[in-house]
């Protein structure tokens, strides 16, 4: 039986709209920015000059501490390091390559050992893809010894996007492969792939796999927003609840997106690191909603002219989700590891009103997955209240929109979550 979590809304998912095509046409653009910004943590440092050419999967940025690599999407020549767009960053240092159109190749060497495996995972610039961004290698050293679950997430639970749901029926095997390898390596009792019922292709083809994996669980899960965060995907499967300010690893579970697993399997089984990925182009403002695999570093203006384009009424760009992602204000921002959907939309239905206000009607704290109170945080951060956000565990807000879908007096309420978290930061730096 289903734990379920606290909180959640349904929203119209909309995922219909770009799982027409179970073939994916690959995107490879004639110029890719490599943002060196792609992952939690420290920025990698450029490894290579202006004028250099470089390999297909050669590695161009590395740094020190909590970093991964970023590598070279295509073979090609470097011709420009600078400041570029990020998507959720503003901007970051990025090297920029011109194409050949060669993909002259460098594939690594393949690992046998545990301490091998975590190297090549940690080599190949693996992150978690389905939007954390947290380097691979530290979460599974972080989970070594502390878990007896490992599980898969493939519930892609914010509406408009079906990337792993893509993936899932196309390339099932490839995620319980990379399953298995990181289960051989943390040595879980459960492996557990756990799904939204709302797919039901991609669940016919993960049972169709079940006697080639029996050491894997499949989970289906009743379709609920946001099934995918992960403290509401551990109490899912395990009925175990993540205490405030720990991650999964505190009540023994690992949570890695299906993703992530394809990644995995890619780097030890192929000696392939991470230059690529599949991202959902999706919105009514979009002319042919579809899947892409795409090179990472792709702007995102190559992906809406090869789905048709923008409808003139378009309103906003968001990378990622209706629900937590970010409004773009330009569509020379290229693709980076965690960009799982490029969304574009004719209006913001849920957007704030000119004059918010707050009905103190309740419905966002019955919504908040997390047991927080929005309308409190809400109004401790307008007051900078910086006392009352710890006391309220505003840092554990995982902004996923749950509060602001269900507010009746449209307040901005992840706006300004956002901007009390930015205070708490700058408060413990002082």
């Amino acid at each position: 039986m289903n734990k379920l979590f606290f909180g959640g809304v349904h929203p119209k998912y909309n995922k219909e709209m770009s799982t027409t095509s179970t073939s994916f046409k690959t995107i490879t653009p004639s110029q890719v920015i490599i943002l060196m910004q792609q992952h939690i943590g420290s920025p990698c440092v450029p490894l290579v000059q202006v004028g250099d050419t470089v390999r297909r999967g050669q590695k161009i940025g590395d740094g020190e501490g909590l970093c991964v690599p970023v590598h070279a999407s295509v073979s090609g020549k470097v011709t420009a390091i600078g400041q570029y767009p990020h998507p959720t960053l503003g901007s970051a240092l990025a090297v920029v390559i011109d194409n050949d159109y060669q993909d002259t190749t460098v594939t690594n060497p393949l690992p046998t050992t545990e301490d091998e495996i975590l190297g090549a995972i940690r080599e190949a610039g693996i992150v978690g893809m389905g939007g954390a961004a947290f380097p691979g290698s530290i979460k599974a050293l972080g989970a070594m010894g502390k878990v007896d679950t490992l599980i898969a997430n493939g519930c892609e639970c914010e509406p408009y996007i079906t990337a792993d749901d893509s993936l899932l029926r196309t390339n099932p095997e490839q995620v319980l492969e990379g399953m298995m390898i990181l289960g051989d390596v943390l040595k879980p009792r459960r492996l557990v792939l756990a799904v939204e019922d709302n797919k039901a292709e991609a669940i016919a083809r993960l049972k169709s796999h079940g006697a080639e994996y029996p050491a894997i669980e499949l989970r289906i899960l009743p379709t609920r927003y946001p099934q995918g965060a992960e403290k509401q995907l551990v109490q899912s499967v395990t009925g175990r609840e993540v205490p405030p300010a720990c991650l999964p690893c505190a009540v023994g579970c690992a949570v890695f997106n299906v993703s992530t697993f394809v990644a995995i399997f890619r780097a030890v089984r192929l000696g392939i690191p991470l230059t690529q990925r599949i991202v959902t182009i999706s919105g009514e403002a979009i002319a042919q909603p579809q899947n892409f695999i795409v090179r990472i570093g792709t702007p995102f203006r190559a992906l809406v002219e090869e789905a048709g384009g923008l409808n003139d009424r378009t309103e906003r760009v968001i990378s990622g989700g209706p629900m937590m992602g970010f409004t773009q204000s330009r569509l020379d921002v290229p693709v980076v590891k965690a960009t799982n959907s490029i969304l574009c939309l004719l209006k913001d239905e849920n957007g704030a009103a000119e004059n918010p206000v707050c009905l103190r009607c309740g419905k966002c704290v019955a919504a908040c997955p997390m047991r927080l109170q929005p309308l409190y945080l809400y109004r401790y951060v307008n007051a900078r209240r910086l006392d009352e956000l710890q006391r309220l565990n505003l840092m554990d807000c995982m902004e996923c929109g749950s509060c602001a879908f269900t507010c009746p007096g449209k307040l901005p309420l992840v706006e300004r979550f956002r901007a009390g978290k930015k205070m708490l930061k700058e408060a413990q730096k002082k």
